[in-house]
């Protein structure tokens, strides 16, 4: 008899680099923390109150999802944490803190859990918990009217810049600059550009999300308001200010980069980004509405199945 022997592989990955989900949520968490700081110093104790309550209970929704489906307590693993604060970030300061209670069931409930949690959901959980915030209570998450009366004084620990427009008045004479340096009217951990794309950096180079949805995104966003602006441009923005307000560069770097509800492969990936940039531009500039980002995010997360299915060609032939 023939001494046989069988070659046997385990399933790709072969050779696991030793990172994992509790890893990549901390430094994700990490990353997002001096955009998340800065809002606090700006907005003071009800940015404070926002962000713990929406940590709080992302954290406890999972916990309870936990319990009632009798599976193992995920919370250690960080993930509802970030979520929590990514979702708290995207909140204005004067957000009523039921809104927060209903946004981090649908992110952490509806928008993961339900769909058999990390891994499995097929749409990013903050973009559709405030997709779904925007159609049901757009009033409270629009920020010109959530922080018309807020008093920057009062509630601010260290109030940075004027911020006395808001509409379409806050964005004349506004410069790069500004923007990168948080003096803008926006929601929480949003205004501060500089912030976010330090911590995208730190992300990419520590490969936790992908370059190439990042840069792909911005670009989208960049050719999309050229082509506006060249066809008028006394009714639309230039790039500077789709590109560094709003929530584009959250969207960008923290949101449009999750694993479960992104493209794998290269090609795909380009797409993708360019696609989500592209519907953030015709969104805020021909839609309903003011933001685009995720809207965009969701969109994109749809079509995601589709453009993985764009591969590298096979090496060899059939013989």
């Amino acid at each position: 008899m023939l001494n046989q022997k069988r070659f046997i592989v385990s399933h790709a990955p072969f050779w696991h680099d030793g990172s994992g989900i509790t890893e990549r949520s901390y430094h994700t968490f990490l990353a997002a923390l001096p955009a998340a700081i800065f809002g606090v110093v700006k907005y003071g104790m009800p940015a404070v109150g926002v962000l713990s309550l929406s940590i709080s209970l992302a954290i406890l929704w999972e916990l309870a999802f936990n319990k009632v489906s009798k599976e193992s307590v995920t919370i250690g693993d960080g993930n509802a944490a970030l979520i929590g604060l990514l979702f708290g970030m995207v909140l204005p300061a004067g957000a009523p803190w039921w809104l927060v209670l209903v946004g981090t069931f649908i992110a952490v409930i509806i928008g993961k859990q339900i769909y058999g949690g990390i891994g499995g959901n097929p749409f990013n959980p903050i973009a559709m918990a405030m997709a779904i915030l925007m159609l049901s209570w757009g009033f409270y998450i629009d920020i010109d009217v959530s922080l018309i009366h807020y008093d920057f004084g009062h509630y601010a620990l260290y109030p940075i810049g004027a911020l006395k427009h808001f509409g379409p008045s806050a964005v004349e004479g506004v410069t790069a600059a500004d923007l990168l340096m948080g003096n803008q009217a926006g929601a929480i951990g949003t205004t501060f550009g500089l912030g976010l794309i330090l911590g995208g950096v730190y992300l990419i180079l520590r490969n936790f999300i992908r370059w190439e949805i990042c840069l792909s995104f911005l670009v989208g966003v960049v050719l999309t308001a050229l082509m506006f602006k060249a066809n008028d441009a006394a009714r639309f923005g230039g790039p500077v200010i789709h590109l560094f307000s709003g929530y584009t560069l959250i969207g960008a770097f923290f949101l449009a980069t999750e694993d479960s509800s992104s493209p794998v492969n290269f090609v795909p990936m380009i797409i993708y980004g360019l696609v989500g940039g592209m519907l953030t531009v015709l969104i805020r500039n021909i839609g309903a509405w003011i933001d685009g980002v995720f809207l965009a995010i969701l969109i994109i997360n749809t079509i995601n199945p589709l453009l993985d299915k764009i591969r590298p060609k096979a090496i060899g032939k059939v013989v």
